[in-house]
């Protein structure tokens, strides 16, 4: 008995632990066993044509150079909005100039009709003057915007500092070189009416503008 335990084990045909005798216990099967029924070569080779790269493993972005994105040429600007807005900035401008001149006309008919002051016209130019310039003025800031985005790296930057340094110049001019002091400073108010309208609006149209790529 001891010999069948611990001698050869072949000696038992009815050894379930023997893979020589497994043949003999129904539903057994050894290890490393594999039905033949279910073998992987059912005719579905991997190399039935379809080869891991489909055929498009000689693709390279160098074979497509015309879809690559160009460079736009001119500024990313509406047009047509852009000069529609610069249009309604200047007629703003050409009526705030005309109201403020009107207005400063009214109170120096009102000082003269009084007498105390005497003669009193504090106008260099009429009110329709004014508003001319204004309107001028403000087209040639919207030119001078283009240019700038055409051509510099931040236009609004020196668009700001172009006009304020102007509107600042012909407030301060005609205060230091009129010979009468209300006629330099209504000409000095005048001109800051201008310059302030010209530096708000034309600059934020250009700003919306600008086509979001």
């Amino acid at each position: 008995m001891n010999a069948l335990d611990g001698g050869d084990r072949r000696l038992n045909p009815r050894d379930p632990r023997d893979q020589h005798t497994a043949h003999y216990e129904a539903g057994y099967q050894p290890r490393n066993y594999r039905d033949p029924a279910y073998s992987q070569d059912h005719g579905y080779s991997q190399d039935h044509g379809y080869s891991p790269d489909h055929g498009y493993g000689t693709y390279q972005q160098s074979d497509y150079p015309d879809r690559q994105s160009r460079p736009q040429q001119g500024p990313d600007v509406n047009i047509g909005m852009f000069v529609g807005g610069v249009f309604a900035a200047a007629v703003v401008t050409a009526l705030a100039a005309w109201l403020c001149a009107w207005i400063i006309e009214i109170i120096a008919t009102r000082v003269t009709e009084s007498g105390n002051f005497g003669v009193w016209n504090p106008m260099s130019q009429d009110a329709y003057w004014f508003a001319a310039v204004a309107f001028i003025c403000t087209l040639l800031a919207g030119v001078l915007w283009y240019l700038l985005r055409l051509g510099t790296p931040s236009p609004e930057l020196f668009f700001n500092w172009i006009v304020g340094i102007l509107t600042a110049a012909a407030v301060i001019i005609p205060l230091a070189l009129s010979s009468h002091l209300w006629v330099g400073i209504s000409t000095a108010v005048e001109h800051l009416v201008i310059g302030l309208p010209i530096l708000s609006m034309v600059g934020m149209v250009g700003a919306k503008s600008i086509i979001n790529q």
